[in-house]
């Protein structure tokens, strides 16, 4: 590959990356919505209302982290990318995991966006250009 296609893969990756670790957040915080929905809809109460909060800010702290590995690749930085590749690999075993319980309608989609967005992070990182 020549110098001008290898800068053109790493900035089009780059682009897809803030875009897809944007995505994600926007998931998580839909996530954190419906089972905010589900509980107030509910007629009986929670059995484990800690579990739910913890639930709530585990998605939270994953949406901030995401969208702040966003910013890193917006920004052209290099300290978004460990994070954001980690967290895929991540979602590409829980998706595996889904898969093996027979959960396809979860896994296949988790699995296609970890996937895609762990390969866009990899590549859309230029350490000639980041300081």
């Amino acid at each position: 590959m020549d110098m001008a296609m290898t800068k053109g893969l790493i900035e089009k990756s780059r682009r897809t990356a803030v875009v897809m670790l944007r995505l994600e957040s926007l998931i998580l915080v839909a996530l954190i919505i419906y089972l905010a929905l589900l509980d107030a809809l509910r007629s009986h109460p929670l059995s484990a209302p800690l579990a739910l909060a913890g639930d709530f800010i585990g998605l939270a702290l994953g949406a901030l982290g995401l969208f702040a590995c966003s910013i890193s690749y917006a920004r052209g930085k290099s300290w978004g990318r460990a994070p954001a590749v980690l967290a895929n690999l991540i979602a590409l075993g829980v998706a595996y995991f889904m898969a093996s319980g027979s959960f396809y309608v979860g896994a296949i989609p988790l699995g296609i966006l970890g996937f895609l967005t762990a390969a866009a992070s990899l590549l859309g990182y230029d350490p000639e250009s980041s300081s």
